[in-house]
């Protein structure tokens, strides 16, 4: 019988998807459950039937469904300005070197943030962030990566740090100083990454307004060995890494990423064996971002039945961003990851709780209703967790439940 202290708060009469895969039932599920939270904290999962009638605090939740808070591990929330116009253009038949030239594309989102000061950027923020919340989520990354410079990167993270401190939200701030290569530096993008290595990351890594860093490998971002250059880079400092890798061509970015032990290594469409081999034996999350393949009109898919068979987690996150998913739907990325990818819904499901706080450094705290875990969870009007990803546009979020307390 679980000891209970007097200020304990039971909700009880719930249908719990603890998301633990230690429980034999699909999505670790437990009928007529009762969750004991003490502060910001799950103490026990107890059988309905050992509630005491003389518990002072109770909450009885008639029946409902009772999931982790979900967790977006991949975004890029904070930026100026939208690029709907180039969409259409795109649309129209307008090419993206067209765009570029003309000056859209990511330099046009780099350009509107530099220009954007800290009110405007949090205020945008502010409205994207509470779509996220709505749908029930609890814990999102932000990176920066619009800035590509020292004074914008340290911007967005402010900005990042201050919905953090005034929302009922967790926060894990990653620095994608190396993004892009800034126009300045198109000449000499070796110079930039030197700024990133020597001055920007080693700075705001002081300042604490990071807990990671990212990497855009890719052949239009950065070679294998620059990505390798910022990862010696961050090792030194003692700062964890991840990657966009293998979203257009096959770099072997993944692999890299593996032998530094990264936290995941995203998009990941063109990920070969040797790729899923690497992060099978380094625990690296394989973050999948559907919104970015659907938008773009994709056809190479990752590699599921190999991550699958290797053993490898798969988060799945929404990469929100202007450029190539504007979606701010964690239920559609989810859906997405199943129609597109071939996930099963209890993958998907996994993949925005378990496997997504896996990917962000939190596994031992976050994703799973258990014992020891944050008391992030989300109540359901609904009878199983497929609803939410069978159809996206409905939304039956009863209560969001941050560190205890309803939000």
């Amino acid at each position: 019988m679980q000891q209970l202290h007097p200020d304990d708060l039971i909700w009880r009469n719930a249908r719990l998807a603890t998301m633990n895969p230690d429980e034999p039932a699909p999505y670790g599920l437990r009928d007529n459950a009762a969750l004991v939270v003490r502060g910001e904290r799950i103490v026990a999962i107890i059988p309905e039937t050992e509630v005491p009638a003389t518990h002072a605090h109770q909450v009885d939740l008639g029946g409902r469904l009772v999931t982790p808070g979900l967790i977006d591990c991949h975004t890029h929330l904070v930026y100026g300005g939208d690029r709907a116009a180039e969409w259409e253009q795109r649309l129209n038949g307008v090419s993206y070197q067209t765009i570029s030239a003309q000056g859209g594309g990511i330099n046009a989102t780099v350009a509107a943030t530099r220009e954007s000061d800290e009110p405007s950027l949090l205020k945008r923020a502010e409205q994207r962030l509470h779509r996220l919340m709505q749908e029930g989520v609890t814990t999102l990354e932000i990176k920066s990566g619009y800035g590509l410079n020292a004074q914008t990167e340290e911007k967005m993270l402010r900005v990042a740090q201050t919905l953090a401190q005034s929302h009922r939200v967790e926060i894990s701030p990653t620095l994608l100083a190396a993004h892009a290569v800034p126009k300045e530096y198109r000449q000499d993008p070796d110079a930039y990454l030197t700024q990133v290595c020597e001055q920007i990351m080693p700075t705001l890594w002081r300042e604490g307004l990071f807990e990671a860093v990212d990497v855009f490998c890719e052949n239009v971002g950065f070679t294998l060995s620059q990505t390798e250059r910022v990862f010696q880079a961050a090792a030194a400092l003692g700062i964890p890494v991840k990657g966009h890798v293998e979203q257009l061509s096959r770099l072997g970015g993944a692999a890299l990423v593996s032998r530094y032990h990264g936290w995941s290594a995203d998009h990941i469409e063109y990920l070969d064996d040797a790729g899923v081999n690497a992060m099978a034996h380094s625990g690296t999350v394989a973050v999948l971002l559907p919104g970015a393949f659907y938008f773009l009109q994709e056809h190479q898919r990752p590699p599921v039945d190999q991550l699958r068979k290797q053993g490898v987690p798969m988060a799945v996150a929404t990469d929100y961003n202007p450029g190539t998913s504007p979606f701010a739907s964690l239920h559609l990325a989810m859906n997405m990851a199943c129609v597109q990818f071939g996930l099963t819904p209890e993958e998907a499901w996994a993949g925005v709780t378990r496997h997504a706080a896996q990917a962000l450094g939190r596994g031992a705290t976050h994703g799973q209703l258990k014992a020891d875990f944050v008391a992030d969870f989300v109540i359901w009007d609904a009878e199983r967790p497929v609803e939410m990803v069978y159809e996206p546009g409905r939304n039956p979020l009863y209560q969001r439940v941050f560190r205890g307390k309803v939000s």
